[in-house]
This record gives C-alpha cells, sequence and structure tokens, in this order.
C-alpha cells in the first residue's frame, strides 16, 4: 500500500469566508466527483441508476448530463459484474468510481474485492495496482430493513490491500473523494446515509488533511471518544452535553479506518487517561475492538480505566421501529463515558 503525501492548505486565502461553499454531505460528495471528472479524463463512474436518476440518494444528479453517458455509465444489477468491469478498466489506466446503491448489496462483488482487487498489487510485486474507488452508503438511522442499513466496514479494513475511508462532514466529504479517486490504491469509500442532509461548510481551494488522518473535531481533557462516519456527529453532540455537567470530552474522527491514524488517537488518550470508542457496527471484533486493543498497548501506562465500546448489539440489524435502540446516541455515549470515568 503506497504512503499517502501530506496535503498542506494553500494559505490563508483557503481558509476565507467568501472563499467556502456550504451544501449538504451528499452535495459535497457529488461536487467532489464532478471535480474529479474535470480534473482527469480516466475518471468514469459506474453503478445502478447513477445517470438519468442520479442515483438513490441523488449523490450523482446532474453528472451523466454534463459529462456524457460514456463517462457516467448506467450499470445492469449485477454488483459483481460492475466491481469487475471496473477492476478490468483500472488495469487498464483509467480510474472507476463504482456506487454501490446499499451497504448490503455490496456481498455479491465482495469476492472480486477482496480475491483481485486488494491482492493484485501484491500479487504483482507492485507493478500493477488498482486505483478504483468502491462507493457504499452505509448504516442506519433511515428506517430502511437490514439490507439498507448494515455496517460492513470491518471486512473490508481486515481486508490488506485495501484503504478504508468514512468522511463524517461535507468538508471531508468533497475533499476525501477526490483525494480517494487520485490514490493509486483501491479505496472502500463508507458513506454515512444518515447524514446526506446534514449541511456544513468545505473550501475549494485545498485539502487540510491527507485521506489517512484522523481529525480531532472537538478538544477535551476528561476522556477520549473515538468515531468516525455517522456517529462523529452523535459524539460531537454528547461532548457538547457533557459539557453542560462539567465534563470535557475530546472528539476523534478517524475518517481513515485502514490505515488507521494510531498516533492522533494515542495522543489523545495520553492527554485525558480515558477512552470510548464508538460506532454503529457490532462490537464483536469490529473497529473498536482493533483499536481499544492497540490503545491498551501503547498507552498502558496512561490509561486510568479500560478502554470502553460503545456499540451495535451483536445481532443482525433489526427492524426499523427497533433501530433507534439499537444504533449508539447520545445516552448511550455519555454512558459509556461515565463508566470510564469512574
Amino acid at each position: 500500500m503506497t504512503t499517502a503525501t501530506p496535503l498542506r492548505p494553500e494559505g490563508p486565502a483557503s481558509d476565507r469566508p467568501e472563499d467556502r461553499v456550504t451544501g449538504t454531505l451528499g452535495g459535497a460528495i457529488n461536487a467532489g466527483l464532478r471535480a474529479a471528472l474535470d480534473a482527469d479524463p480516466k475518471v468514469v463512474l459506474m453503478g445502478l441508476d447513477i445517470g438519468k436518476l442520479g442515483g438513490v440518494f441523488r449523490i450523482t444528479d446532474g453528472l451523466q448530463k454534463d459529462f456524457g453517458d460514456h463517462r457516467v455509465l448506467d450499470m445492469p444489477l449485477a454488483e459483481s459484474g460492475m466491481v469487475g468491469t471496473a477492476f478490468g478498466l483500472a488495469l487498464r489506466g483509467y480510474r472507476p468510481v463504482v456506487e454501490i446503491q446499499f451497504d448490503g448489496f455490496v456481498y455479491p462483488a465482495f469476492d472480486q474485492i477482496v480475491s483481485q482487487v486488494a491482492k493484485i498489487r501484491y500479487r504483482t510485486a507492485g507493478r500493477v495496482g488498482a486505483p478504483m474507488v468502491i462507493r457504499i452508503p452505509y448504516g442506519g438511522g433511515i428506517g430502511a430493513v437490514e439490507h439498507h442499513s448494515e455496517s460492513p466496514e470491518a471486512y473490508f479494513a481486515h481486508t490488506a490491500g485495501l484503504r478504508v475511508v468514512a468522511p463524517s462532514t461535507p468538508h471531508d466529504a468533497y475533499w476525501m473523494i477526490q483525494q480517494a479517486v487520485a490514490s493509486d490504491d483501491p479505496v472502500i469509500f463508507f458513506e454515512p446515509k444518515r447524514r446526506y442532509w446534514d449541511k456544513g461548510a468545505w473550501s475549494p481551494s485545498a485539502p487540510d488533511l491527507p485521506l489517512d488522518r484522523a481529525r480531532i473535531m472537538r478538544m477535551g481533557t476528561d476522556a477520549t471518544v473515538v468515531t468516525y462516519g455517522s456517529t462523529v456527529g452523535t459524539a460531537v453532540l454528547a461532548a457538547e452535553v457533557a459539557e453542560q455537567e462539567g465534563r470535557s470530552l475530546e472528539v476523534v474522527d478517524l475518517r481513515s479506518l485502514s490505515p488507521l491514524d494510531m498516533d492522533t488517537v494515542c495522543r489523545s488518550v495520553r492527554r485525558t487517561g480515558r477512552l470510548v470508542v464508538a460506532h454503529e457496527d457490532t462490537g464483536f471484533l469490529g473497529m473498536a475492538s482493533e483499536i481499544a486493543a492497540q490503545v491498551s498497548r501503547e498507552c498502558f501506562y496512561s490509561l486510568e480505566a479500560p478502554v470502553e465500546r460503545v456499540t451495535g448489539f451483536h445481532v443482525p440489524y433489526p427492524a426499523a421501529r427497533l433501530e433507534r435502540h439499537h444504533l449508539p446516541d447520545v445516552d448511550r455515549i455519555l454512558a459509556g463515558v461515565d463508566t470510564a470515568l469512574r
């Protein structure tokens, strides 16, 4: 796996209010894809209903109209075929971006991803790569059934040879999709679908972090809350509630799940002495397990309490009317903090 080159803002102009664009997270991904299509004629988008319809969440709305159906392709309903075709294009020098319509639909393409896409660089001793992106709207909170509300990120983070990332804000969504397209490694790009309509601002001048760097969303002193994607907003809200109760929480957005920026996480834990890891996916063998193991080893003498995990339960995704009990919310995160602070 290649090492990402640190990216820096282009000076103070990138932070001027008049240079910033305000929109939704979904709109930011659309704008980022548009910029990637503009920048490189080898970028092509592929997926089910992404052309004329603009995708089920309208993330690709207007792109086929502006770039043509030879660059924004409506594909047959066959995820393995989509990913296999994209893999072939990547081997021929293109930079395909595949949209999997819902998280639970990625499994028919699982063999293509883990057996072919992830291994080609290693198999060829670095001579051949697969510069492609697989976009996956993931997670619950939209009142849908199980195959439309899953969190399969640990499957892919476990697979060597893949980059796995998940933006949580419009700013990161805009830049991370462009960085993913420009990467020479295959990238699994998880989009928190219940955050598609969250609004925020981004600067079109330059990204402020490389693709594999975590972001400290909120500084604190009493405990660190590490999370990513759809749960970041929940963790920030929990920190605001905790502040009213006299507790100071530091919130770290991982952004990249593979590789993990454990340097940023460990620096935070060494400052606060306590760690709570939160995510929607089940806690059993999930991302929180790996983070807890690494922090327990690297920060053993700084930890004042065991690492706490606040996650989805180890069950198939529940019916829509029950999902609010399954997803980590503010109360569950604060309960985890309470346990860590005892």
